[in-house]
């Protein structure tokens, strides 16, 4: 049932076009492994091998630890509307430190300049392998629409109250790894 692929093919693009939602898996070898439901409204397919997501606050910060120490990371897309169907991602992970050039210019060519409040940074996943399924497991579900209570949590917290939370609970994983973040919030390539 399970197809490969080197790169996305078109009906993949279309594919992922219509998903609402996807999940990021990452690991570190040693240590928790760690899965993280998005919106695909902050992803963007950049090719036919890369996509870029953009990382909003959450209560932990494990993709950037993970990523930093060891880079790999899985995407997964399933169908909860319409036919059934599991789109896979296996790649490397990158991330795209806020204020720097290359963010900047992803921001206005691919965001339409537009930042969330309480976003962190952006993560690029540069895969090797699609892998799509079946997706004949997968509930059906009825999509209603983004939640707003991230943007109005953000919002209320502010520009000085986001980064005191990123120091608080974002600063190191749940294996105490560091993310990336310096005072600032704004992270460090190693």
């Amino acid at each position: 049932m399970g197809k490969q692929f080197p790169k996305l093919l078109p009906e993949h693009h279309q594919f992922i076009a219509r998903q609402h939602i996807f999940f990021t898996a990452t690991s570190a070898g040693a240590g928790r492994i760690n899965i993280s439901p998005r919106g695909t409204d902050g992803l963007r397919v950049l090719g036919d091998e890369a996509v870029v997501y953009l990382d909003r606050t959450g209560s932990g910060n494990e993709t950037a630890a993970h990523v930093r120490r060891d880079g790999r990371m899985t995407i997964m897309f399933c169908a909860v509307e319409g036919p059934p169907k599991i789109l896979r991602l296996y790649g490397r992970g990158r991330i795209i430190a806020r204020g720097g050039a290359e963010y900047a210019e992803l921001l206005s060519n691919r965001f339409d300049g537009a930042e969330p409040p309480g976003v962190r940074k952006m993560v690029r996943l540069d895969f090797d392998l699609v892998q799509t399924s079946c997706g004949y497991g997968v509930p059906l579900f009825s999509y209603v629409g983004q939640r707003d209570t991230l943007d109005r949590w953000a919002a209320a917290k502010g520009k000085a109250g986001i980064e005191a939370y990123w120091q608080e609970r974002n600063a190191v994983s749940l294996d105490g790894w560091p993310t990336g973040l310096d005072d600032l919030g704004d992270v460090r390539h190693d």
